[in-house]
C-alpha cells in the first residue's frame, strides 16, 4: 500500500489527542500535518506541525498534497464565552479546512459531529453542528465520513462539572444501555478515535454517517 499524508485539525481536544496518537503509529500514513494554534510538544519524525491563527485560514496554509483528513474541532459555549465564538470553531474552520484540502488534493475528509446534530434545531449546538454536516457534504469528496458520538468519555485538559458528573453516572449505568440505548451511551474518546482510524482505510465512497452504535461497530469489528 504507498503511504498516505493525513491532515488532522483539533488534535488538541478530547477524540484529536487520541487520534493522534494512533496516526502516528500507521504504517499506511508517513506524513501526519497537523493545524494547531500553538505546538503540541510532542517530537515524531512523521509529525508536521503548521502553527497558525486560524482567522487567518488560506490556501497557503495547505500547500501540500493531502490523502485523507481529520477533524476533531469543537468547543462549549463556556470556553468560547459567545455563540460567535463558538460557531467559528465549530462551523466556520472545519470547513474552511474542508474546502482548502479538497483543492490540496484530499478525497477524503472524515469529522467529529454531534448525535443531535440537525440544521433545524432551535438549540444552538445541534443546530451548528448540523450546518456543519450539510455544508461539507456539499464539497466533491470521494468519501465522507461523519461520526455522531454520545457524551464523550475520558480526560479532559479542562474541567467541567456537568459532564462529569454525567460520565460518573454513564459508566455506573453503563449495563442498562443495550437494544436501541446503545446510540445514546457513552462512549470513550479513544474509540470513536480508533473508528475514524478504521473508517478512514475502509473503501466506502459518498456520504457515511456513524452514530454510536456503528462507531462501537468499528471499534469491535
Amino acid at each position: 500500500m504507498m503511504a498516505k499524508t493525513a491532515l488532522l485539525v483539533g488534535a488538541t481536544g478530547l477524540v484529536g489527542q487520541e487520534l493522534l496518537k494512533l496516526l502516528l503509529k500507521r504504517t499506511y500514513y508517513d506524513k501526519v500535518v497537523v493545524i494547531v494554534r500553538r505546538t503540541l510538544g510532542i517530537t515524531d519524525e512523521k509529525l508536521t506541525e503548521i502553527v497558525i491563527d486560524f482567522d487567518k485560514l488560506d490556501e497557503s496554509v495547505i500547500d501540500f498534497h493531502v490523502d485523507d483528513v481529520f477533524s476533531c474541532l469543537g468547543t462549549t459555549i463556556k470556553k468560547a464565552q459567545s455563540k460567535e465564538v463558538m460557531y467559528r470553531i465549530d462551523v466556520t474552520y472545519p470547513l474552511q479546512i474542508a474546502k482548502l484540502s479538497r483543492k490540496a488534493g484530499a478525497k477524503r475528509f472524515l469529522f467529529v459531529s454531534a448525535m443531535s446534530a440537525n440544521a433545524n434545531s432551535s438549540i444552538f449546538y445541534s443546530k451548528i453542528k448540523g450546518e456543519l454536516e450539510d455544508e461539507v457534504s456539499k464539497i466533491n469528496y470521494d468519501y465522507i465520513a461523519i461520526f455522531r458520538p454520545s457524551l464523550l468519555l475520558g480526560k479532559r485538559s479542562e474541567f467541567r462539572l456537568g459532564e462529569k458528573t454525567a460520565e460518573v453516572l454513564f459508566r455506573a449505568l453503563s449495563f442498562l444501555f443495550i437494544g436501541p440505548l446503545r446510540k445514546v451511551k457513552g462512549i470513550e474518546a479513544k474509540s470513536v478515535a480508533f473508528a475514524m482510524d478504521q473508517a478512514a482505510q475502509k473503501e466506502d465512497t459518498g456520504l457515511v454517517i456513524y452514530p454510536n452504535d456503528k462507531i462501537e461497530q468499528l471499534v469491535n469489528k
